[in-house]
């Protein structure tokens, strides 16, 4: 009994792990298409319109990752299950990622650019716009994998 639990901590330490994995390459990603360093932009220059992006990608990475562990092929083997998982994972970031380029290319102006535009201590409202499609194209993905 005392077993199966410490063998289901140590699962979901594992999961874990493949989710920062993921949410790690999200954020390189979402670091490719937005000028600057954007470790620098959120925290140092603690530029709002940047961590509203980058909340709204992370709060979606997390939703796929959670869709993923769900959907995951753990019956075939815990090694299985983390695979898929990430793979899920990655394919989520992938789509969300696209959504980025797609909406910066239908909207006036350099997206990457636009969302770090803060004014008066606000975010520009294409901040917004990108974080709400990072979440609702993670709610896509996730549903995809159910």
């Amino acid at each position: 009994m005392v077993g199966d639990i410490f063998q289901s901590a140590g699962e979901a330490v594992l999961y874990g792990v493949v989710g920062f994995a993921v949410m790690a390459v999200a954020f390189c990603a979402l670091d490719l298409v937005t000028p600057g360093h954007l470790a620098k932009v959120v925290w140092k220059d603690r530029n709002k319109g940047a961590a509203v992006v980058l909340g709204g990608e992370m709060l979606g990475v997390g939703w796929v990752i959670a869709q993923a562990v769900r959907a995951s092929e753990s019956e075939d083997g815990l090694g299985y299950g983390l695979l898929s998982t990430g793979l899920y994972g990655l394919a989520g970031v992938l789509v969300m990622t696209l959504a980025f380029a797609v909406v910066g290319a239908i909207t006036p102006g350099p997206m990457g650019a636009m969302v770090l535009e803060d004014q008066d201590d606000r975010p520009h409202p294409a901040a917004w716009v990108q974080g709400a499609v990072y979440v609702g194209t993670a709610l896509m993905v996730g549903a995809a994998l159910s």
